[in-house]
């Protein structure tokens, strides 16, 4: 693996994102929705990058003072190669920088390695949101994240 740069996300990197969400999610979000969230104020994306490719992208919205994880897909060949957890770093910096106070998201109850992940960063489970996930439905863990 090369060496992987962190960065907003830019308009031109929507057709790739787009290959991560069809890849990553049974219910991939809309090129629509991503050239809305890069209008949107309140949303921050970044993206992993190697050589020219998107290997990952994270997003998140503030809402007052806390902000709300949207995604985080990682392409298969890049996991287990702390890509994500670089991803949750850049955006704990963010909200640092930005007043933010707490971080929140939803993940799969079956996603062990994502919580694992999460926990890893200082996330805990609050809660259930029963069916939160459709194709196929599933509870969403709630998790969040205290930032001193």
């Amino acid at each position: 693996m090369g060496e992987v740069i962190i960065r907003g996300m830019l308009s031109q990197d929507i057709d790739q994102i787009m290959n991560i969400e069809r890849i990553c999610f049974s219910l991939p979000w809309s090129k629509a929705s991503f050239v809305n969230e890069l209008k949107n104020e309140l949303a921050y994306y970044q993206v992993a990058e190697e050589s020219g490719k998107i290997a990952a992208y994270m997003g998140m919205w503030k809402i007052i003072d806390e902000c709300h994880i949207t995604n985080v897909a990682v392409l298969p060949e890049y996991r287990n190669k702390g890509i994500a957890g670089m991803l949750i770093n850049k955006m704990i910096e963010i909200c640092r920088c930005s007043e933010i106070s707490a971080m929140t998201l939803e993940v799969r109850v079956s996603n062990e390695p994502a919580i694992n992940l999460y926990k890893k960063y200082g996330f805990f489970a609050v809660g259930k949101r029963p069916k939160y996930y459709v194709k196929p439905v599933e509870d969403a863990l709630i998790m969040w994240k205290k930032l001193p």
